[in-house]
Order: C-alpha cells, then structure tokens, then sequence
C-alpha cells in the first residue's frame, strides 16, 4: 500500500505541470492561483459507476450514483473498488451529490426535488425531505449542507430543518460561475467540479469569490469518448495527508493527485 508522502509516478505527470514543484506542505495549495497536479497514484473505480457524489469515510469512498435505474448510494474498499454495502434508489429517481454530517449521510436528487437521510454507518433509510429546483452537488463545512444545483449559487441548509439559511452567488473576476457540480468542503474552502470542464474551482465561503483553479485536463485522456457525459466529477480529500482523489462519471480510475503550482 502506497503511503500518502510518497514520491509521484513521473510518468503520469501532465505534460504542462512538470516544470512545477509538488507540495511539501498541507494545503500549501493555499497561495495558488492555478495549479496543475501530479499523480501519485491510481485506485480501481467501477466504470459503470456514473458518479454524482464522492468523499472518504472511515477509511471507504462514499459513493453516489447517477441514471434513471441505476442510481444508488454505496460504501466502497478504497484498495479494490469492491463495493461493501448499496442502497438502490427507485427507478424514478437520478441520484445525485451526497455528504456526511454527524451520524447521518443526505442524498440530492436531480429533477425530483427530493432528498434522502440514512444513517452513515448501516445506511439504514432515515427519512427524506424536499427542497425548490434542481440538486446537483452537496457538502458540508461541519455545521450546514452546502448544495449546489447547476447555476452560479450554493443553498446552506440547516441540517436540522433541511431549510434555506443563506445563498451564496459564486463569481470570478465579477462575472457568475454556473454549472458547479460535485462539491467538497476542504480546509475552510468550497471545491467545486464546473460541469463538462476539466476544472475545479476553490470557493471562499463567506463571499463566493473563485479564489483559485485547478486545472486536470489531460488526467483521464479517454474522458468523454465512450459518452459526451462521462466527464469530470468527484472529489475527495484525505485530511491526514493534505491529498486530493478524483475521478468522473464512468471513469475505470480515481486518482490520487498532489496539486502543482501553474502560475
């Protein structure tokens, strides 16, 4: 098993960050503006798994999938991709983003305005709640769920309630970022998959400014040629390392990556 600090594979190492430096320090990533990435490592990853929403819980992914009879929520082996417990969805509903927030996991749905709890551990159902539009990607920053639903706004919802407590409008350089999808609360930051790029983008979440862009293109290089739709979206992050794991819709790897310093 490959330990967090290892060296990166250089062969993996996209072409237009190689002259950058790998982080030495956690979120060192911090001061950048752009950074590019380097692979560590790759780990095994369904290629039927159309994932929504992706995060690391005692040591497994946490898995959502996506699709109309296909959408599930799922505890994976991390080493192996063996998944070790499923939660099917009815076949009404497409699966969207989840997260985990003191003993119980939340689910999105796309179009339905429906959302699930569960418990974390048993992923026993819990009950459901509803809320306005569409759900795309959802997170928490410890106190609220954070959920995004394709436009340049995240909702904060009370965890208690499931109630709006604030919108925030997401911009860069004064104009909106829409179509934010899979999102992740990292070190007091909103990362956010924009759909149909090769990009996230880190969120300030007190003022929804984009306060930088990480750049993967190249990381999967059959992105998007078996299906337009299986791109980007997933991401992870493994707090005792400061390492980042992503992956895409359909995609056979996560990967395991350290972020680079572009410019």
């Amino acid at each position: 098993m490959l330990a967090c600090q290892e060296k990166p594979q250089a062969k993996h190492e996209p072409a237009e960050t190689q002259t950058g430096e790998a982080t030495t320090a956690k979120a060192e990533w911090k001061t950048h503006r752009w950074s590019g990435y380097q692979v560590l490592r790759e780990l095994p990853h369904d290629n039927q798994a159309y994932t929504q929403g992706l995060y690391l819980s005692n040591g497994h992914w946490m898995e959502s999938t996506g699709g109309h009879g296909t959408s599930n929520v799922r505890r994976v082996e991390k080493e192996t991709g063996r998944v070790l417990a499923k939660v099917d969805l009815d076949k009404k509903y497409f699966g969207e983003g989840i997260t985990e927030l003191n003993g119980k996991l939340y689910q999105l749905t796309w179009q339905s305005q429906q959302g699930f709890v569960y418990d974390s551990e048993s992923l026993k159902p819990l009950g459901s709640f509803t809320y306005q539009g569409e759900g795309w990607g959802l997170t928490t920053d410890g106190q609220s769920l954070i959920m995004s639903d394709g436009t340049d706004r995240l909702r904060f919802l009370d965890p208690k309630t499931l109630r709006v407590q604030r919108v925030l409008p997401v911009s860069y350089g004064g104009k909106p970022v829409r179509m934010l999808n899979e999102l992740e609360f990292i070190e007091g930051e909103i990362f956010a998959n924009v759909w149909h790029t090769q990009q996230i983008v880190r969120i300030n979440p007190t003022n929804g400014q984009v306060i930088g862009v990480i750049d993967l293109t190249g990381i999967y290089p059959d992105a998007g040629k078996r299906n337009p739709e299986f791109v980007l979206n997933g991401i992870a992050y493994d707090a005792a390392c400061g390492d980042l794991f992503v992956t895409g819709k359909c995609w056979p790897k996560i990967y395991q990556i350290r972020l680079v310093k572009k410019r």
